[in-house]
């Protein structure tokens, strides 16, 4: 069995290896192999503004120029969450900082968006291990509604419990313009 060399992969991919590399135990008998910090290059990385309240009213907030953010409509949510539309892409957000997340959501985000899809889903986790409901469950959503990724996102909703409940979110990208 010959191994894949990892030349081709992307700064996202090996901030998640580090993840999983550190948190791995030896074999019994086996070293501990050290695995550098891997950092996003800040001019890639883009900043995490702080987190907007999600709107409180059933209207579509309205967004600068022509981009509204709104709930998924009831029939689009129920033909995800029932398998009857595909979900193109997931994201798997757990165990990552806020600004880690970020940068790998906008990442994600940007290449579903260019590569045509239209359906995601996000999964924040529902972080209730630490007492709290969960930083990257809270933030997420306000992060979608932010200027940065109003011209990717057209709706988002919690995902159905199938898909990982309030822990999830099924998110609508915009169409790509010919």
């Amino acid at each position: 069995m010959s191994r894949r060399p990892a030349k081709n992969l992307t700064d996202e991919d090996r901030v998640l290896w580090s993840l999983v590399a550190r948190s791995a135990t030896p074999l019994r008998g086996k070293r501990s192999v050290e695995v550098p910090d891997v950092v996003l290059e800040p001019e890639k990385a883009p900043s995490k503004s702080e987190p907007v309240p999600p709107p409180t009213s059933k209207r579509p907030e309205k967004a600068g120029a022509g981009h509204a953010i709104h709930a998924l409509d009831r029939p689009t949510h129920d033909k995800l969450a029932r398998g009857r539309m595909p979900i193109e892409g997931r994201v798997d957000l757990h165990g990552l900082t806020q600004d880690e997340a970020h940068a790998l959501l906008y990442s994600f985000l940007s290449r579903a968006h260019a590569g045509g899809v239209r359906y995601v889903l996000v999964i924040t986790g529902k972080g209730s291990s630490s007492g709290g409901d969960g930083v990257l469950r809270r933030s997420v959503p306000a992060w979608l509604s932010t200027p940065l990724f109003r011209p990717l996102v057209s709706s988002h909703d919690h995902a159905a419990r199938n898909h990982g409940g309030t822990g999830a979110l099924y998110v609508r990208l915009r169409r790509v313009k010919a």
